[in-house]
């Protein structure tokens, strides 16, 4: 039976748990700041995704693939880039509007397509890297800020925080996909929650150190909001794991571009729970990342 056409529906799945857990951190940044709210995702995430990696075991009734070397390298810098990755996504949204710094993160889409094809040699056709290129102008064009006169670093550190973070996920995601594929053995469900559970096991490990080291008050403080934290991390490892399962069945720009409709679940968001409008521009340029997304699907057949 043929699954790979599984990414898409996985892929969906992710972008709205992904859109409500960062919500959920926009909140609690407020009270445990960037690294605080940062390491709610991977702590109160890292006990779903060992549930998640148990119930695929039963299910299957096979054995958890052993790490290699490769697989443990791929791991690990997947799991520091997108530590980086979130942080720098949490600092831009103290910054700008909740739809706005998920529009900057979202530049990541061409930066992943470069970074698969040279590392890991996913396949790229030519439809499908035009309708990458479509999406990611439609972000673009949703991001841009015309008639408006801030300047300085109000205006380009947003910017740059948010397109930085977007390059640490991309690098992320393509790690994560070549985490799957070192695996020897497994199905690509117990592959995915494989890595997943690795990744956030080393992600917790890193973030209580330093926070232990550094910040010990935003690590008390996360563990003063368990109730809300723990609905935040379930959130973060339910979209991780519906992620890397679009990763272990799909080429991850494919993936990481139907992933943009969460643009759109960021700017109904914004509209119903933070007040904030849309403009005529980023109405123009949400139509983009539609026909883009939707380009993608028909190229990926």
């Amino acid at each position: 039976m043929d699954v790979s056409w599984l990414w898409i529906p996985a892929t969906l799945v992710a972008a709205a748990a992904q859109t409500a857990r960062n919500t959920l951190q926009h909140r609690l940044t407020e009270t445990l700041g960037t690294l605080g709210a940062t390491q709610v995702r991977f702590l109160y995430g890292l006990p779903f995704a060992i549930l998640f990696l148990i119930a695929v075991r039963l299910v299957e009734g096979a054995i958890i693939p052993s790490p290699t070397r490769q697989f443990l390298a791929f791991v690990s810098a997947s799991a520091v880039a997108q530590i980086l990755a979130t942080a720098l996504m949490l600092a831009t949204m103290k910054h700008r509007s909740f739809a706005l710094s998920t529009v900057y993160v979202k530049t990541e889409p061409i930066l992943v397509a470069i970074f698969a094809v040279s590392v890991l040699g996913d396949p790229l056709s030519l439809g499908g890297a035009l309708a990458v290129l479509l999406a990611t102008g439609g972000v673009i064009l949703m991001s841009w800020r015309g008639g408006v006169s801030a300047s300085g670093r109000d205006a380009w550190l947003p910017a740059l925080t948010g397109i930085a973070s977007g390059a640490c996920f991309a690098l992320a995601s393509v790690g994560f996909r070549g985490a799957i594929l070192s695996l020897e053995s497994g199905s690509p469900l117990l592959r995915a929650s494989t890595t997943l559970v690795w990744s956030l096991a080393v992600q917790v490990a890193i973030l209580l150190v330093y926070l232990l080291c550094f910040q010990r008050p935003a690590l008390i403080g996360s563990l003063r909001v368990w109730r809300s934290s723990l609905f935040a991390g379930l959130m973060g490892a339910l979209a991780s794991q519906f992620w890397f399962i679009g990763f272990a069945l799909g080429a991850v720009a494919n993936v990481r571009t139907l992933g943009l409709v969460e643009v759109l679940f960021a700017q109904i968001v914004s509209r119903r729970l933070f007040a904030q409008q849309s403009s005529g521009r980023e109405k123009l340029g949400a139509a983009l990342v539609i026909v883009g997304v939707a380009w993608v699907l028909l190229a990926s057949r």
